[in-house]
């Protein structure tokens, strides 16, 4: 795996892990406000954590404007902000003339954790990204090692890909197979003819390409 602060594509990867995430802001203990169904950080709030000024935090918000975008950042206003304001005004000291706010989801504020360089706390957030990521995986793969010769390049990037792969697969029987919405990828792989599994197995490098391609031209 690359280092996370200069792989678009592999923060991205981990960030899609619903599951490491959900790990990592419990081991994390960072939990902001819950908003809408998800708990928020301000700008200030953010920098407090990684311990850098706000113009830290802002220059990222212009270099990976749509990154951090696209993993929840939202810049709040009109309705939305005036109740948010209404349940977090203690919490958050804004004036009551101010018409906009950056708020961060725990996705961006990871997010923010593997592009920042000049941050002690934000390296020990990525080292701890990793051994969660791959502790995650390795439990919903039946596997018991747990940070054991795992931490190797070639074995991080294998890891997070197939288990993407896994998801992709089954969620695509789960749309196009009506009645097995719930059939786990161990669960499908055995009702399929081996030839069935061979061809599927040697098309997944092929179709893994194919969907790195498209990421990083959307990207």
């Amino acid at each position: 795996m690359n280092d996370l602060t200069v792989s678009n594509i592999e923060r991205q990867n981990v960030l899609n892990n619903r599951y490491a995430v959900e790990v990592l802001q419990e081991d994390l203990g960072f939990t902001g406000m819950f908003f809408e169904g998800e708990y928020r950080f301000t700008k200030k709030m953010v920098a407090d954590f990684y311990e850098v000024d706000e113009r830290t935090i802002e220059r990222l918000l212009e270099e990976h404007s749509e990154e951090l975008k696209h993993n929840g950042y939202v810049l709040s206003k009109g309705k939305q902000l005036k109740e948010f304001k209404l349940q977090f005004a203690p919490v958050i000291n804004v004036g009551s003339k101010t018409t906009r706010l950056g708020l961060f989801s725990f996705r961006t504020v990871l997010n923010v954790g593997m592009l920042l360089t000049e941050s002690e706390v934000a390296k020990k957030v990525r080292a701890r990204i990793l051994d969660i990521v791959i502790s995650t995986i390795n439990k919903r793969a039946g596997g018991g090692t747990k940070y054991i010769n795992t931490r190797d390049i070639d074995f991080v990037t294998a890891a997070i890909e197939e288990d993407n792969y896994r998801k992709n697969f089954t969620s695509a029987v789960g749309r196009c197979v009506q009645g097995h919405k719930n059939y786990k990828y161990a669960q499908i792989t055995k009702l399929m003819l081996p030839d069935q599994m061979d061809i599927i197995t040697r098309a997944a490098p092929r179709m893994r390409r194919r969907s790195l391609s498209v990421e990083r031209f959307i990207l």
